[in-house]
């Protein structure tokens, strides 16, 4: 898709690449992901330097409230036969705000990096 939108961008615009937490830390079970992502990070790297002056910035979030961290809690809450409620409760503890993202959060975060104001 890089290939096709770069020459289209005429050397001004921005790229984003959303991976996930498991860039630094692989997170238990989802193996691929685990070493995707990393790979992922590299190529927002690399491609920073040969698109430049194009931004390319990579976001590496942790737990979000979507449909992919709520069936992860039902799993896990099912190993650990507890709640969901209480697999969040306890998963959330780990998190500095205590707390899982909303999904706007980060799309507000994502639409500064792509915009102009990130320069």
């Amino acid at each position: 898709m890089l290939r096709a939108l770069v020459p289209k961008m005429d050397g001004d615009g921005s790229v984003l690449f959303v991976t996930s937490t498991s860039v630094r830390q692989p997170i238990p079970n989802p193996d691929t992901s685990n070493v995707l992502r990393p790979g992922v990070a590299a190529l927002a790297k690399t491609l920073a330097h040969q698109l430049a002056p194009i931004w390319v910035n990579s976001l590496a979030p942790g737990p979000f409230d979507t449909d992919r961290f709520r069936t992860l809690d039902a799993a896990g809450a099912e190993g650990l036969e507890i709640t969901v409620g209480e697999q969040m409760a306890q998963a959330s503890k780990a998190i500095p705000l205590s707390r899982y993202g909303e999904p706007e959060e980060l799309g507000r975060f994502a639409a500064v990096l792509l915009s102009p104001a990130a320069s």
